[in-house]
């Protein structure tokens, strides 16, 4: 099935998920209006036009929620920070690391976003002052992302002024969660040497929306043919002004160097 992808001028357009080398085609091209490959081939569909209505309608909302989610930030003084990555980049084991590094010295919030399960949760309890546990299996369709009104469900679970910093953990997945301004200051990705040098062009869209990179389980590179110039080359491409932080979460490398990022 084609899927949706809003651009950041706020226009929709469709594309066949995950199929590599197909070429956007943008929705609002007023020129090329009456020509079905602007679209994309929806004669599968009868309800191509509507369904970019609705998504509109739902981005919308969506950033709606958003700005309201900031204002209740700053009202608190809180700085939250998106963090997205895929699934086994080691997000929840950094956020660990980062809640022992600032112990006494930060009250952070987590809102830990997953579609079942309460098990990052539970890694996070105790160490972080507050922690929210957002699935997205109860309640709000199985998504394999967070949006603004998921994490306005969330916030109302926390005592915000309570908190100096907020973690958005959001659901592990290199596509949605970057169409979905949740309403954080900043946005942040976890990308592990793990997954190849290709991933900033095979997502570009994750990619060119974060204000920084870390690339964590660096201790593996000794095992790996991962080539970090070309996966730094890649992200140059589409992300020239992201900031880079290599670290392992599990040896503790870069993780100093990733708090100062946070807090500063």
């Amino acid at each position: 099935m084609g899927r949706f992808h809003r651009h950041d001028d706020g226009t929709v357009h469709s594309h066949e998920h995950d199929e590599p080398g197909h070429h956007h085609h943008h929705e609002h091209e007023p020129d090329h209006a009456h020509h079905h490959d602007d679209v994309g081939d929806h004669s599968g569909y009868q309800t191509g036009l509507e369904r970019i209505e609705v998504l509109e309608a739902i981005f919308a909302e969506n950033d709606h929620a958003a700005l309201h989610n900031r204002e209740a930030l700053d009202a608190a003084g809180v700085a939250a920070v998106n963090l997205m990555s895929s699934p086994g980049s080691g997000k929840t084991t950094l956020l660990v690391r980062t809640l022992e590094a600032l112990a006494g010295k930060k009250r952070v919030g987590i809102v830990e976003g997953d579609i079942e399960t309460a098990l990052d949760a539970d890694k996070l309890r105790g160490l972080a002052a507050q922690v929210s546990l957002l699935n997205t299996g109860a309640g709000f369709g199985g998504e394999c992302h967070l949006d603004a009104p998921m994490v306005a469900h969330a916030l109302r679970k926390l005592r915000l002024d309570e908190l100096d910093l907020l973690l958005i953990e959001n659901v592990g997945n290199l596509v949605c969660p970057a169409e979905f301004d949740v309403g954080a200051h900043r946005r942040a990705m976890v990308a592990s040497v793990t997954e190849g040098e290709d991933k900033p062009l095979k997502y570009p869209v994750m990619f060119r929306t974060v204000d920084v990179v870390v690339v964590n389980k660096i201790d593996l590179l000794p095992y790996l043919d991962f080539d970090m110039e070309l996966f730094l080359a890649n992200l140059r491409q589409v992300n020239p002004g992201a900031a880079v932080i290599q670290a392992s979460a599990k040896t503790g490398a870069g993780v100093q160097e990733w708090v100062k990022w946070l807090v500063g």
